[in-house]
């Protein structure tokens, strides 16, 4: 019998956005988005929980060693967005609203580019400490 174990784990960044849609007046994206769409930004404490899924390896015991998989996340997440305006600052929130669904998309992208392909990966942000989204569902 095959035995698969979750494996978490979590981090913790700090970015700025603002939530328009150009295609908008700005009208239309204030009834929709509210103060996220301020025009001079607003920020987040964003918490991060990365779970892996797969069968733990004979030989190490492990379904993936968690300092690899901090490391990964430190390099394509952490670096990558931490104090950072998302809008301004990263090239995958140019043309993308960064909400809190459209970023745990793409945090997925990226981990999911570098982890090997028989582990099974989830991601949940927390926004606020009421609000989180998670991908895939």
């Amino acid at each position: 019998m095959n035995k698969k174990v979750a494996v978490f784990r979590k981090e913790h960044f700090n970015a700025a956005h603002r939530l328009h849609n150009p295609a908008w007046t700005e009208t239309k994206n204030d009834e929709v988005f509210g103060l996220c769409n301020n025009p001079n930004f607003h920020g987040h404490n964003y918490e991060l929980i990365v779970k892996v899924v797969g069968e733990i390896d004979p030989a190490t015991g492990y379904v993936i060693d968690l300092k690899i998989l901090s490391d990964l996340v430190e390099t394509e997440v952490i670096s990558r967005f931490d104090h950072k305006n998302l809008n301004l600052d990263t090239a995958e929130f140019a043309s993308l609203n960064p909400t809190a669904e459209n970023i745990a998309v793409v945090i997925y992208e990226l981990l999911r580019a570098r982890l090997d392909t028989r582990l099974d990966l989830w991601i949940r942000l927390y926004e606020t400490e009421r609000n989180f989204v998670e991908y895939p569902v």
